[in-house]
């Protein structure tokens, strides 16, 4: 990954507005720092949610507090908790899925 364009930043992620999201089922709500192509979130997941869409996108994914399960097409699910991660590349053909029956809060680079 190369970061470009970026000036030094410091973020007050407790100042910036979350955006809700709704998902299949539950929503979440996601503060977000976008720059130089790069996208920087915090993402709160409510208790049962499900995400609306299999995704394809890279991502690079730290779960700060509860749990989140990650299904990825045609694999078997991950369960992470509070300092799990996964790490992964664009892929259309294996997306993921992403669940959280308790809720979690999670920090995102992709």
């Amino acid at each position: 990954m190369t970061i470009k364009d970026i000036p030094f930043t410091v973020t007050d992620w407790s100042r910036l507005q979350g955006v809700e999201h709704k998902g299949e089922t539950g929503m979440s709500v996601w503060k977000t720092f976008q720059a130089g192509g790069i996208r920087v979130r915090t993402v709160e997941y409510s208790p049962v949610f499900k995400a609306d869409h299999w995704c394809g996108r890279g991502h690079i994914l730290l779960v700060l507090e509860g749990e989140v399960e990650i299904i990825v097409l045609g694999g078997n699910p991950h369960i992470l908790s509070p300092g799990m991660g996964f790490e992964t590349g664009d892929d259309d053909a294996r997306p993921h899925l992403v669940l959280s029956s308790k809720g979690a809060r999670v920090f995102i680079v992709d």
